[in-house]
């Protein structure tokens, strides 16, 4: 996933412009000398944000210097130092807050995302997100899920038509709706179904769905439901294609998971690794301090 974009770039903008306002009142106080300083962790987690981090400081100031210690992905330890910054000591501090909310924010999703994976090792099933993200931030919390260990669902209405409740209750039902996409989107298009019942993922299925999620759906309803479904698609198709269809869990107690991959789906999306992430505590700590020929703070 690329993060550095045009998009991104005007993002990093809007929130360092939110923080400095007008310009900085505090930087008067500042030596203008060279300073560096570090992160320390104060929890353990995986991190996540070093390319948001460079860039924002690179757009303070180009002569900032930072050494990653740990990389997108890597567990940490409470107490630890992730990185090492150098520079001019007004880039430093301008970028302080908005760098750490930043890597707080994503690697927090990091961190409980690696949890609920952990949940599922060994079992071959991949947990996937949802589009339930913060308005302005869903690239980069998604990215965040990956560093942790996830698949992402799609971005938004435009990767994959998605059938939910709404679209049936206010539609013409599953096979006319299906129909219809067919007949107006790009021909890659792939279509999933939301099935609430075991009767409306048969009948999507027979209706030519490429993937069906089911949503809230009972693991001990899914055991026998699971088997059935492949044996419909390879039916539907009679050797023409791939029978293989996506079969996804949705709406699952996290602490099912475990329950959920034994059924036979092909992954579970969930929308917790990011709705009920908490930040990861950072701080930095200013270490020495270059004055450039002016002499030291009495």
């Amino acid at each position: 996933m690329q993060l550095i974009t045009p998009t991104l770039n005007r993002l990093l903008d809007i929130w360092l412009d939110e923080d400095l306002g007008r310009g900085d009142l505090t930087q008067a106080a500042l030596y203008k000398g060279i300073g560096s300083a570090d992160w320390i962790t104060k929890q353990k987690g995986i991190f996540c944000g070093s390319a948001l981090v460079e860039r924002l400081f690179h757009k303070l100031d180009e002569s900032v210097r930072i050494n990653f210690l740990v990389t997108d992905g890597e567990h940490f330890e409470a107490g630890q130092t992730i990185l090492e910054l150098t520079g001019p000591t007004a880039a430093l501090v301008a970028g302080e807050r908005t760098a750490l909310n930043i890597a707080m924010h994503l690697s927090g999703i990091a961190t409980s995302t690696a949890a609920l994976v952990a949940e599922l090792e060994g079992t071959g099933v991949h947990l996937a997100d949802t589009r339930k993200t913060t308005p302005g931030l869903r690239i980069l919390e998604k990215y965040a899920v990956r560093c942790g260990g996830g698949i992402n669902h799609r971005l938004g209405l435009d990767d994959t038509a998605m059938l939910k409740e709404n679209h049936l209750a206010w539609g013409n039902g599953i096979e006319a709706s299906l129909k219809s996409i067919r007949a107006t989107a790009p021909w890659p298009t792939q279509i999933i179904v939301e099935a609430e019942t075991p009767q409306q993922a048969e009948q999507a299925i027979k209706a030519g769905a490429d993937g069906i999620l089911l949503d809230e759906i009972p693991p001990e309803v899914l055991t026998d439901l699971i088997p059935r479904l492949r044996e419909l698609a390879a039916q539907r198709t009679q050797g023409r294609r791939s029978n293989h269809i996506v079969l996804e869990a949705s709406g699952v107690d996290p602490r099912a998971l475990r329950a959920y991959a034994k059924t036979g789906v092909d992954f579970i999306s969930s929308s917790k690794s990011i709705t009920a992430s908490t930040w990861i505590d950072f701080s930095m700590r200013f270490k020495t301090i270059n004055l450039m020929g002016l002499d030291p703070p009495k």
